[in-house]
């Protein structure tokens, strides 16, 4: 199956969406998939889904709809969900352990691993109640080489995220999502997501305001 590389930014983003709408068709035995039964599980158009299905090439043929399952697995390997991803946590600030709370591998293999916080902090040396070690920034090179994790949630004050992530990049890690309000500046080689809450919740008081 032939996969076009360079899928544009926005169809990457609905990757993880495809994927647990088939998981949850599959939960739901249905075996068979039409593009507008997608589209209108996702809150989008059906010329959208046929859009972005033609960069994986033939992923289902025009009248028989698409295989749950079969597609269900696909998107699996592309997210690499196959196996379990460990992934590190730097700041444990409330955000930080709202993270810490969140149980992500209920819904993709995926976890937090171990986090990690200013070295003074009262947390440093303790575990969290779902059994995660909280070390001190110190350690972060050491224990990324034991872990072999590459992947990071920074979810540290603005000021600190910059000094943070050069100690990520420097101890190995290949992908920060962060969680502070500041461009990143990393290596061509490391890939940064950002999750900006207040410009979410201005953006969603904007259409608000719009349609009223």
């Amino acid at each position: 199956m032939t996969i076009d590389k360079s899928i544009p930014k926005a169809t990457a983003k609905r990757l993880s969406l495809y994927y647990r709408i088939f998981k949850r068709f599959n939960t739901d035995r249905v075996e068979k998939a039409s593009s507008k039964q997608i589209a209108d599980a996702m809150g989008i158009d059906p010329a959208t889904v046929r859009r972005d299905f033609s960069y994986f090439g033939e992923l289902g043929r025009r009248g028989f709809g698409y295989d749950v399952k079969k597609l269900m697995n696909f998107f699996a390997d592309i997210l690499n969900d196959h196996s379990t991803t460990n992934v590190l946590l730097v700041g444990c600030g409330n955000i930080g352990r709202a993270l810490l709370r969140y149980r992500f591998h209920d819904r993709n293999k995926m976890q937090i691993a171990i986090a990690f916080d200013t070295d003074d902090n009262e947390l440093v040396g303790t575990k969290t109640p779902e059994g995660i070690p909280i070390y001190g920034i110190s350690s972060l090179n050491q224990q990324v080489h034991d872990t072999d994790i590459e992947t990071a949630i920074l979810t540290v004050p603005s000021d600190k995220a910059q000094e943070v992530a050069d100690q990520l990049v420097s101890a190995g890690i290949k992908g920060i999502l962060s969680f502070s309000p500041v461009h990143l500046s990393v290596p061509k080689s490391v890939i940064v997501q950002y999750v900006d809450l207040t410009s979410e919740l201005q953006t969603l008081l904007y259409f608000m305001n719009q349609r009223n």
